[in-house]
């Protein structure tokens, strides 16, 4: 918007503020809403046809890996523009130069703070209590926060400075449509649409609920329109759009905790957080080496539900090639993910075109985006071969034969146990009659 004029530039070259300009994002931003809403009304034969186990266990596993990237630069020291260790300027330590025991990202120090929330999960999990060990990250994040207060890493700047309560329209902004991003915005909810598919999927598999069938396709459908919707209030809220939190999948894996009130109960408290400003400020002061200790423990989660997804598939020759095909692009996108940012060179005044390079380039730099859609048009165009189909029907009828021999067996010893339940009995019995006649 700079660069075109939309929003204004001092002589200098400084960037001055633009209301006008935030306006036009947020505006755009609730109309591409608009996209994902109507998705989420398609048929659910449909969404089965699109998003098999073959397409949804590799975009989870792939969500969860470029989480980790994000958790790990946390626990160094922050994800921001300390990230990198720059010589000059207000961030060549971390958080920045004047923060309360500010080091350069990956010292010593960060490191071992967010150590000390990873063993604790770790040592709640050998030794805890089972109330301990649902209850692991949130006393892991409490030790790694009393460790920072006994040594000085908080701030009480940013709660010092939040406003008692505050609440939603309290600044406002002229909502506009800026045709050059519509396609960008189009591409980014699309995305935002995979993750909530992924994250869906996770979920029910570490909420031990099926992840196929006609009630995981009401999820599913459910789910796309909670997000499409999230995405249109936000903008009405001032906000940009909001992606699901992959978090709470590794939240839910831990304590095995998968009720939906201990979810409203959350939302209560976001809410409650959102208008008493000081609380949400008070998260907010948490160092970043702390909450990367834990989060990185929650990233690694969900690409794990994204494996036991995967483990679900028939390993046919036609399912590996797709996982491999997916998952070269998406690991590869995901590891250099500037390896598509000089492939489009045009710099010319076409404002659509531009948007609509930007969007291509947006996806291919998206490493959970780009393994979906290339999962979903090789499952779509890739036939099943007669020997796989002969596999798939030779495991499933193994699968089964083991699941007979399993109950079979099961009944024996249940029958065996009852049989010598009754030769206890008998005996018993006789050894009473025995002392009667005795008497």
């Amino acid at each position: 918007m700079y660069a075109t004029g939309y929003c204004p530039t001092a002589s200098d070259g400084t960037k001055l503020p633009c209301p006008k300009g935030y306006g036009a994002l947020i505006g755009t931003a609730t109309l591409c809403s608009l996209l994902e809403i109507g998705l989420s009304f398609t048929r659910p034969r449909m969404l089965k046809k699109l998003f098999p186990p073959l397409v949804t266990g590799p975009t989870v596993t792939l969500i969860g890996i470029s989480l980790i990237e994000s958790g790990f630069k946390d626990w160094a020291g922050g994800s921001g523009e300390c990230f990198g260790r720059p010589e000059t300027g207000n961030f060549t330590v971390c958080p920045a130069v004047g923060a309360p025991h500010a080091l350069p990202w990956g010292s010593a120090e960060f490191i071992g703070l967010g150590f000390s929330v990873f063993a604790t999960i770790i040592i709640c999990e050998r030794f805890g209590s089972p109330i301990m060990k649902s209850c692991a990250v949130v006393l892991g994040l409490l030790v790694g926060c009393i460790i920072a207060g006994a040594t000085g890493y908080f701030s009480s700047s940013g709660i010092d400075a939040a406003p008692a309560a505050s609440f939603i329209w309290v600044h406002t902004f002229p909502l506009r449509v800026y045709g050059p991003i519509i396609l960008p915005l189009l591409a980014v909810y699309i995305v935002l649409m995979m993750e909530a598919i992924g994250d869906i999927s996770a979920t029910c598999d570490v909420s031990r609920l099926e992840v196929q069938g006609k009630l995981f396709d009401s999820r599913i459908q459910g789910g796309i329109l909670a997000d499409g919707m999230n995405g249109l209030l936000a903008g009405l809220f001032t906000i940009t759009p909001m992606s699901t939190f992959a978090q709470n999948n590794g939240v839910i894996a831990l304590t095995r905790c998968a009720n939906r009130k201990a979810g409203y109960a959350c939302c209560f408290f976001l809410l409650i957080m959102g208008i008493f400003s000081k609380f949400a400020a008070a998260l907010v002061a948490i160092p970043s080496p702390v909450l990367g200790g834990m989060t990185t423990f929650l990233f690694s989660a969900v690409a794990i539900s994204g494996i036991r997804i995967i483990s679900t598939i028939t390993f046919t020759r036609r399912n590996r090639f797709i996982l491999t095909a997916a998952m070269s692009l998406g690991f590869g996108a995901t590891l250099v993910p500037t390896w598509f940012s000089f492939v489009f060179t045009y710099s010319g005044g076409n404002k659509a075109k531009q948007g609509f390079f930007n969007a291509i380039e947006l996806v291919c730099e998206t490493g959970f985006a780009l393994t979906a859609f290339v999962a979903i048009f090789l499952n779509l165009i890739l036939p099943e071969e007669i020997e796989d189909e002969a596999e798939s029907f030779e495991a499933t009828t193994a699968d089964l034969t083991e699941e007979e021999r399993d109950r079979k067996e099961w009944d024996q010893i249940k029958h065996g146990k009852e049989s010598v339940s009754e030769e206890g009995d008998i005996e018993k019995s006789g050894a009473g009659t025995a002392r009667t006649g005795d008497l």
